[in-house]
């Protein structure tokens, strides 16, 4: 089913949570201590840290990136031996898609996440860097941007052309949500024109090299094209939704999926082509971008690398296997049992190490797998995915076997198993307190590389969520899975505006700060009460307790800020203060005050009060 509770399909899992609480400062890395307990318990450990480790790298609320403008992602706390702390576009997206599907999924509290991620690329579009700037759109494939939103001018591997297809992935799935809930006049007005000149740029570029999603490699990356095909596809649905044209979608898209053709060579996808680099062409890239493309709701496609289907299943055992060799701690580890998974073989960075969220993509792909099965009720196995199923089976044989087979339920069974292999390495190779590194070393396991990656912990939530069979909404890959008759390669000219900035998309909840100045003395406290849970419900034993540190003889200010109260909430209120001996109250004299929280851009209001005398 789509859209499962995230709660009860992430953390639900067993009826309480332990969370560790031996964090280690940025830089430093606990001393690995191999994970014990059932994969299930680990998950449900796992699963809420992961979740706060994304919120602590979010916008001037994360506690780890002090400093960050709202709405912006850094990718890691991590500011030297790497420097992460850096807002890059394609992570972000990557990230705000889980928000988003979870946000969908029953977790309210993140839309005002959401939303200031909505504000805050409405204004970094606009922002002119090295790759470009707006009026033509070049600057829209600048890959990264200080923690404040303004240009990183020095040297990088750009332009990289996944971002802003990723970006536009993600807002068109909250663009969903908005119509669906009354807002398309949000949606229309503030959030598709940032859609659009993304996926202006995807039309104009899509045909040009960039560096790919390793930022090392200047050609054409499999990614990058996959993700560009799905944006095409999706904002043409999401214009015709809401009556907009979207002529770069439709030209285009066809042409993309043709060229997408180009990375597969027979037996796997040669992740980079048009490059002068000598590797094999093995990488994650390629798993990544079959995850990245799952539709829940077509069948094992080959044509867009569906994660189930033949081309894809055999990829990953081609991506997977050449792992196998070269990691010390994958030695004795057999064909058909899950592996630590690197980048690429020839990779040097850091060492060469493995990194966690390729083994979460290697589980995810196998997990997205297994819905599709059993969507279709059947599995097909043909010569080229027949060695991936006989490293599981070594009796399988090709031929269709029906979800009614005994030989469906054997082949599900160990396709599952060894997914959950992939998490459990991730498991064995996670310190205490559940921080994700970017990598964990290659000989021993520790983790390597930047601290607390909010990549890393936006990947575990998805591959997790997908093994729940919690998937995203369908972006329509059953009607665009046909090649054209004739491949071009061409490109459409786009047009570009800035976006509205002062506000994307109207507040949803807000935080009110109640300032009230009353002369008091040395022992009184003033609190707020009122007809809601968050002012106590009338109960003076539960009051919001104002704070006086602004208390001075000349302005009395008595001051504190509630949890955000969802906007154009109506309630009464009033103040009260408590005796030197902490248990008598007075309360303020004259009738209820009566207070509206405000709608519009604006996520904190001030009310300001004088107490009102018996």
């Amino acid at each position: 089913m789509l859209y499962l509770s995230i709660l009860s399909g992430l953390f639900a899992i067993v009826g309480y949570f332990t969370v560790f609480s031996t964090a280690s400062p940025p830089g430093c890395f606990p001393r690995r201590q191999q994970a014990t307990g059932t994969l299930d318990s680990f998950i449900a450990l796992e699963s809420p840290i992961a979740l706060q480790g994304v919120l602590d790298n979010t916008g001037d609320a994360g506690s780890k990136v002090a400093g960050a403008d709202p709405g912006l992602v850094i990718a890691s706390p991590s500011k030297a031996d790497p420097d992460y702390f850096y807002t890059w576009t394609r992570d972000s997206a990557l990230t705000v898609s889980m928000l988003v599907d979870t946000f969908i999924a029953g977790d309210a509290s993140l839309q005002p996440e959401i939303d200031d991620y909505v504000s805050a690329q409405a204004l970094l579009q606009t922002v002119a860097n090295p790759s470009g700037d707006l009026t033509d759109g070049s600057g829209l494939g600048e890959p990264k941007f200080h923690a404040n939103g303004t240009a990183f001018t020095g040297p990088w591997g750009r332009p990289q052309r996944d971002g802003p297809a990723l970006r536009a992935t993600a807002l068109i799935a909250y663009s969903r949500w908005l119509i669906a809930n009354g807002r398309q006049s949000n949606v229309t007005a503030s959030v598709w024109p940032i859609i659009a000149n993304d996926l202006s740029y995807v039309g104009q570029y899509w045909n040009r090299t960039g560096f790919d999603l390793w930022e090392e490699v200047d050609g054409s990356s499999f990614f990058t094209t996959a993700v560009q095909h799905r944006a095409l596809v999706e904002g043409q649905a999401l214009a015709e939704q809401i009556g907009i044209s979207c002529p770069a979608c439709i030209s285009q898209a066809p042409q993309v999926l043709c060229f997408l053709q180009s990375f597969w060579n027979g037996a796997f996808v040669t992740s980079n082509i048009n490059t002068q680099s000598s590797r094999n062409g093995r990488d994650a890239n390629s798993i990544l971008g079959s995850i990245h493309t799952f539709d829940p709701e077509v069948t094992c496609d080959d044509i867009t690398f569906q994660p189930c289907s033949s081309r894809a299943l055999a990829n990953h055992k081609e991506v997977t296997d050449s792992f196998r060799p070269i990691y010390g701690i994958n030695t004795g580890i057999p064909k058909g049992a899950a592996v630590a998974v690197g980048r690429y073989t020839e990779d040097v960075y850091m060492g060469g190490n493995p990194w966690y969220l390729n083994n979460l993509a290697a589980a995810e792909q196998l997990y997205d797998a297994l819905f599709q099965f059993e969507r279709q009720g059947f599995i097909t196995i043909d010569s080229t995915s027949l060695p991936f199923f006989q490293d599981l089976d070594a009796t399988i044989s090709i031929g269709t076997y029906p979800s009614s087979s005994a030989v469906y339920n054997n082949i599900t069974s160990a396709v599952r198993a060894y997914a959950d292999g992939y998490v459990g390495i991730v498991q064995k190779y996670t310190p205490p307190d559940g921080m994700l590194a970017e990598q964990y070393s290659r000989d021993d396991g520790s983790p390597v590389s930047a601290v607390d990656l909010t990549w890393s912990y936006a990947s575990f939530l998805t591959a997790i969520a997908r093994r729940s069979s919690i998937v995203p909404a369908s972006w329509g890959a059953e009607k665009a899975n046909t090649l054209p008759s004739n491949c071009v390669g061409t490109s459409a000219p786009g047009t570009y505006a800035p976006a509205p900035i002062d506000c994307a998309v109207n507040a949803s909840r807000v935080a009110v700060t109640f300032n009230v100045r009353e002369q008091t003395v040395y022992g009184e406290t003033v609190f707020v009460s009122g007809s809601i849970p968050e002012l106590g419900g009338w109960d003076t034993a539960n009051g919001l307790e104002l704070s006086a540190n602004r208390y001075t003889s000349s302005d009395p200010l008595w001051s504190g800020t509630s949890d955000p109260l969802p906007a154009g909430l109506s309630f009464e209120y009033k103040y009260y203060k408590t005796g030197t001996d902490g248990v008598s109250v007075t309360m303020e004299g004259g009738g209820n005050r009566v207070y509206t929280v405000p709608e519009g851009c604006a996520r904190n209001t001030v009310q300001n009060d004088v107490w009102q005398q018996q």
